[in-house]
This record gives structure tokens, C-alpha cells and sequence, in this order.
């Protein structure tokens, strides 16, 4: 399930692969033995006791520093000149690209491109006939006039609460699955050239604004091998590029449906698929040369799917190896993280060896279902997307703060899936110390204006009554737990950003005073030293 490096020919004729010896990859005993340790932490009576109490203790915490220091934070940030919340930077973490246009703009694209591009050829039948974007709309019985907001029927609803089946049906325009391939995919008839377009116009908007930034999630399934090189002639060809945006591939955990439609055999050729070309695109790179390109806008991979949905097999040491796994069940949470970050950690060896960027883990996780997804990430993520199950289990909620692993969260998304707004652990993550930004998710199905990140911010402020700092500090989180380059974060945050305390801040980029910074150091120092005292006591 994990590729081998060789450094050539002779190593490879001696089968003297790298990874066995200075490659960072993990056997799969350890990571189930570290998997059961923090379940069984998880489980233990007293140390949730002391979780929840250490949890409280930060709440109320926070709650007597916003007291003591609130006009003070507020006159140091008034005394900076020309920084304020509009133009500090901040990133939409969790963002779908096929969903990054509000339905407004993209029913204006829509019509605009069925007056200009009637003609063009965007379909072909079983048969193998063409079918032009006008003969699309004839056979549909619409035109250009008819469209409306209303009739795109693209928006979440009360009607999509716990049904995610119904929100994947609302990517579909008009309720046609033809029209989602014409106008919001990379790969069709056309060469996702209309999906290209509107991209470059929402990127477009961005730009304009100047001080928002997105990472865009495309797909890559893991059907064919030749995915990844089709989509990175998408974006080459299309020159789909913004200094604005980065890309995260989402991979979908849809093992069950592939090896269904007989599109697989076995879980190693989805992993074959998914890592092959990228290991070729770094050993080689005139191997895939759009491939290598793309690849230098990548910040990293996601794993999506409905988390809600029951997994009947778990993952223990007798689980089957890839090559072995052929049965029709869907593989667990777990299986599909450890085996992405297993190959992602001696490609990333590869790659840095190379000068060239590297990826990091990004999953969707702890939106639904079971608890173990946050353990099997709290292992392998850099951050994650969601993580409201957190609020359920202390243990875990204190292991993500004194990690400090990224939460990228999205109340509004969550409001129409999952959990009502008033409900959600947002700002009483932030106001514990962990670290958490606001996202969008999918701005087609739950915002309404051109500026979707700031709708976020402005109705989480609203809601629970947000300061100018608080809103100064997710922003920072944000660009922290970006993706962009080094040196872009050093640009936005200050060339020290990486150091603790006061000496990473620069209130003139970031416009969180030095007291924020402060509280916040001294707090996670404060619940560290605790636990080393207690670990010290217990050795002596």
C-alpha cells in the first residue's frame, strides 16, 4: 500500500528500496498501537474529568481577560495606522472550487454564455452525436430569459438537513446532472473550459479585493491513472492561476462505488491511481510536465465524503493489505487516511530532496459519525476541515489545543447540514485558544453575496457579538494554516510570524495587539507546564 523509492537501477535490482530505512514512513502496527492508546485515553474516566475542567478553566479564562483588557486590546489597535479588519489578509481554508460562485453569479454565466456560445459543441450522446449548448437548453425547454435564481435551485435548504443526498443533488443546476458536466466540471466535452472561465472570474474578484485569499478544492477520484495529468492540462491550458489561490485535491472515499461499476479490481490501484503520477511528476518531471507545474500551486490533499454514513469494517492489524482488498465494502476512515499520509510522507521526503514544495493532509473530518475520525487525524492531519464532534469529547478537544493543529470551520455550512448556527463550537474554540478560522465551504449553496468569506466573518460577529480582535485573530489563524509559500505568509504576518509570543506578532500586519498575543502564549504555556510538572512528579 506505500510506494518504495529506489535510488537506481543496481538499488532496485537489489531491492534496497529507500523507504525501508531513511523515509519517514510508518508501519502500520505503530499506527494502530498509537490509535488504540488515544482511544482508550478517550475512554478513561478521570483524565476526561480533568479534560472538561482544564477546558472550563480556559473559557472562563478568556472570559476575565476579554474583561480586564477589552479597552485596552481596542486602544492599542487604534493607534496602528492604516491596518484594520478590511485589509488584513485572510484565507477561505475550506473551499470548494465547483462551488466557489454564488448562484447569482452563476446564473449571470450561465445566461451570458448562452448568448454568446450557443453554438458550441458541449455534449455528445450514447449515440455519438453532438449536442450544442442551444440544443442542451431545447431538449431542457429553457432559455436564456427563463433562468432564474429560483429555477437553478442550487441553494441548501431547511429540506437539506441530515440529507446529505440532497445537498450533493443541489450541485446540479436546474436539477440536470448535464449541465453540472457543462458548466462546473474539468473534464468533459468541451475541456472545462466554461468551469475555467467562471473560476477565472470569481479569481477575478478576489484579486479585487486584494486582502482574500482562497484554497480551492478540486477532485481527483482515483479511477483511471490518467487523472491527474487531465486535470493539470485543465489548469495549465486554461491558465486557471491567481497569486490569490491555491489548490488542495479532494479525493473522495468512494471505493465501494468504482470497484461496483468495475472501474478497479482491488483499494492498491485507487492508491496507484491517486500516488503513481505524482511520484513520476517528482522523480522525472519532463515524465508529466503540465503535471510538475500544477503541482508548485498544490498545497495539499483533502478526503471527502459524507462521514455520516456507517462504516461495517474497522481497521485492526488483520485487516487486509490494498492489494488484498477486494471485496465491495467501503474501507474505514482511518484506512484511507493512514495509507494517503503513509505515501504523502516519502513524496514529500522525494520532493523536498528535490527543491521542490511539498503537500501536506488536510481531511474533511468530524462534521458526522464516529469519533475515531478525529483520532485517526489528530495522527495524521496537518489540520482539518469542520471538527465539530470535538465538542463531545474533552480528551480529544484538549490533544487539538496543545497540539495547536488547525480547524477550519464553517458555521453556515453546518447550519444547513449538521447543527443549528447557535449551537455551533466556533467561538468557544476560539475563546479556549484553539486554533480555528472561518470558511465558506460551498458559497453556491449557502451565501448570497459577492464577498462570501466576509458574509461568514460579518454574521459570526453578529451572532456572538465578535470583537475587532477576535476577528483580527481568525484571520491570522487563517494565513497560518494556509497553504501559500513561506515567504508570502512572512509578507502578510511579519518575517518572525513562526516565533511564539509577542516576538511573531507585528500588530502593523496582523492588527492583534501584543496583550492578545500575550494571554494567549502565556495560557498555552501555562497548560503545558502543568502537565510536565504532573508527568515529572509521576517519573520521580
Amino acid at each position: 500500500g506505500v510506494m518504495h523509492v529506489y535510488r537506481d537501477d543496481n538499488a532496485l535490482a537489489r531491492d534496497e528500496h529507500d523507504s525501508l530505512d531513511w523515509l519517514p514512513s510508518i508501519k502500520k502496527e505503530e499506527f494502530l498501537a498509537d490509535q488504540n492508546l488515544l482511544f482508550a485515553l478517550i475512554a478513561d474516566g478521570p483524565l476526561k474529568s480533568f479534560c472538561f475542567r482544564r477546558l472550563a478553566y480556559l473559557s472562563s479564562k478568556f472570559q476575565l481577560h476579554t474583561l480586564l483588557n477589552e479597552l485596552k486590546e481596542s486602544a492599542s489597535q487604534k493607534q496602528v495606522p492604516h491596518r484594520d479588519f478590511y485589509n488584513v489578509r485572510k484565507v477561505d481554508t475550506h473551499v470548494h472550487a465547483s462551488s466557489c460562485m454564488n448562484q447569482k453569479h452563476l446564473l449571470r454565466f450561465i445566461k451570458k454564455t448562452m448568448k454568446k456560445h450557443s453554438t458550441d459543441v458541449v455534449s455528445k450522446n450514447t449515440d455519438g452525436s453532438s449536442m450544442t449548448l442551444a440544443q442542451i437548453f431545447d431538449s431542457l425547454n429553457l432559455t436564456a430569459y427563463d433562468l432564474s435564481v429560483d429555477m437553478l435551485d442550487v441553494h441548501a435548504d431547511r429540506n437539506t438537513f441530515h440529507r446529505f443526498d440532497k445537498f450533493n443533488s443541489k450541485y446540479n443546476p436546474v436539477g440536470e446532472s448535464r449541465l453540472r458536466e457543462i458548466f462546473i466540471e474539468t473534464d468533459n466535452v468541451i475541456g472545462g473550459r466554461y468551469f475555467a472561465d467562471i473560476l477565472k472570474e470569481v479569481m477575478h474578484d478576489l484579486e479585487d479585493s486584494k486582502y482574500q485569499k482562497a484554497e480551492y478544492r478540486l477532485s481527483i477520484y482515483g479511477r483511471s491513472i490518467d487523472e491527474w495529468d487531465k486535470l493539470a492540462h485543465w489548469a495549465v491550458a486554461n491558465n486557471v492561476y491567481s497569486e490569490n489561490v491555491r489548490w488542495l485535491i479532494q479525493i473522495p472515499r468512494l471505493y465501494d462505488v468504482y470497484k461496483l461499476n468495475k472501474l478497479i479490481d482491488n483499494f492498491q490501484q485507487l492508491l496507484d491511481n491517486i500516488f503513481k503520477p505524482l511520484f513520476e511528476a517528482t522523480a522525472n518531471p519532463t515524465s508529466h510536465p503540465d503535471l510538475h507545474r500544477f503541482l508548485q500551486y498544490v498545497s495539499g490533499l483533502d478526503s471527502v465524503d459524507d462521514e455520516s454514513k456507517p462504516e461495517h469494517v474497522t481497521f485492526d492489524k488483520d485487516t487486509s493489505d490494498p492489494t488484498d482488498w477486494t471485496c465491495d465494502e467501503n474501507p474505514p476512515y482511518a484506512y484511507y487516511i493512514y495509507f494517503m499520509y503513509s505515501n504523502m510522507a516519502i513524496l514529500n521526503h522525494l520532493r523536498r530532496e528535490r527543491g521542490m514544495n511539498t503537500l501536506v493532509l488536510r481531511p474533511h473530518c468530524g462534521e458526522a459519525g464516529p469519533i475515531h475520525h478525529l483520532v485517526s487525524s489528530f495522527m495524521m492531519s496537518e489540520n482539518i476541515s469542520h471538527g465539530l464532534l470535538l465538542r463531545k469529547v474533552p480528551v480529544l478537544q484538549y490533544l487539538y489545543y496543545l497540539a495547536q493543529i488547525g480547524i477550519a470551520m464553517s458555521p453556515l455550512s453546518n447550519n444547513s447540514l449538521f447543527l443549528n448556527y447557535h449551537r455551533n463550537p466556533l467561538a468557544e474554540y476560539l475563546a479556549r485558544g484553539l486554533l480555528v478560522s472561518l470558511s465558506t465551504d460551498d458559497p453556491l449553496q449557502f451565501h448570497f453575496t459577492k464577498e462570501p468569506l466576509m458574509e461568514e466573518y460579518s454574521i459570526a460577529a453578529q451572532v456572538w457579538k465578535l470583537s475587532t480582535v477576535d476577528m483580527c485573530e481568525l484571520a491570522r489563524n487563517s494565513v497560518v494554516m494556509s497553504g501559500f509559500p513561506h515567504k508570502t505568509k512572512q509578507m502578510w504576518l511579519g518575517p518572525n510570524y513562526l516565533k511564539e509570543g509577542i516576538p511573531g506578532n507585528e500588530i502593523h500586519r496582523t492588527n492583534i495587539p501584543d496583550i492578545r498575543i500575550t494571554f494567549r502564549y502565556e495560557t498555552f504555556l501555562d497548560e503545558l507546564s502543568t502537565i510536565f510538572q504532573a508527568v515529572k512528579g509521576f517519573s520521580e
